[in-house]
């Protein structure tokens, strides 16, 4: 039927319990008020009382016929008062029942930093999606540079355009503390070639060891650019470097190719990311 005033909101319904710290007294206070003691079950050490003959009650004052002891347990469920709530008993809300959209970022309880730039994982942390490919370095070489016969030589890069965790340094690269991983590098030099060269190598190390090389022989000596790549599964301390090798008979020059601002003798690496 019609009535008067705001349409009340839904309501979920329960009996409420009270629980009583008791002592030698015969009077106690009710957490909701009633009109009279019918209103309420009272138990005293398991065993529900006759309402009026061993107690009575109105408003929030509850009085016993006998005084407790402090040994004494004593608890009431309301009957009269069923006490209503717009928040739903624990576990009665599944997934249809939440609207999409209604659960404030603030709200989730994962760990890590919650905001626009940040994605909740599997694992219930939040991350930052993507990542920088650092560490990473370019470096170049801004002189020739002369290589001597029958000789392994490491190459001089001299200028350092980027170096994000200073981890290039006396033409090496050494992977930082916490940075291990998996590694990309890529290295160019230019010969001023002899046409009397047999062999020239160009050589990317891994520690102290040749990881990957490329080589031309006599019947490439027209042709003097060499261009390395590779990757790397690295360690922290791990270090990388650049190294030729030619036996034309006398020393070579690799060549910057033009100005100091030419990058014809280079070398670059950057960390993946996994």
């Amino acid at each position: 039927m019609p009535f008067i005033g705001n349409q009340p909101a839904l309501s979920y319904t329960s009996f409420a319990k009270q629980d009583f710290s008791t002592s030698a007294t015969t009077s106690y206070t009710l957490d909701h008020p009633v009109t009279n003691e019918n209103e309420i079950a009272l138990f005293i050490n398991f065993v529900r009382q006759e309402p009026t003959t061993a107690y009575t009650a109105s408003g929030t004052s509850l009085t016993l016929t006998s005084a407790t002891s402090a040994s004494d347990d004593m608890y009431c469920v309301y009957l009269g008062k069923a006490v209503q709530t717009v928040n739903p008993p624990n576990g009665s809300v599944g997934a249809s029942q939440i609207s999409d959209g209604s659960i404030a970022l603030g709200k989730l309880s994962a760990t890590g930093t919650k905001d626009s730039t940040t994605f909740l994982r599997g694992d219930n942390t939040f991350a930052s999606a993507g990542g920088a490919n650092t560490p990473a370095f370019y470096a170049r070489a801004n002189n020739d540079q002369t290589i001597s016969d029958n000789t392994i030589t490491t190459v001089i890069f001299d200028n350092e355009d980027f170096d994000t965790n200073n981890a290039f340094a006396s033409n090496t690269f050494t992977v930082p503390s916490g940075e291990a991983g998996k590694y990309f590098f890529t290295t160019n030099v230019n010969y001023i070639n002899p046409n009397s060269s047999n062999y020239r190598i160009l050589y990317i190390y891994k520690n102290t060891d040749r990881y990957i090389e490329f080589q031309r022989l006599t019947d490439d000596a027209g042709r003097n650019n060499f261009n390395l790549s590779t990757m790397m599964d690295l360690s922290v301390g791990d270090t990388v470097s650049v190294k030729i090798e030619q036996n034309s008979g006398s020393s070579m020059t690799i060549n910057r190719i033009g100005s100091a601002d030419k990058r014809g003798i280079h070398f670059g690496g950057y960390k993946i990311i996994e």
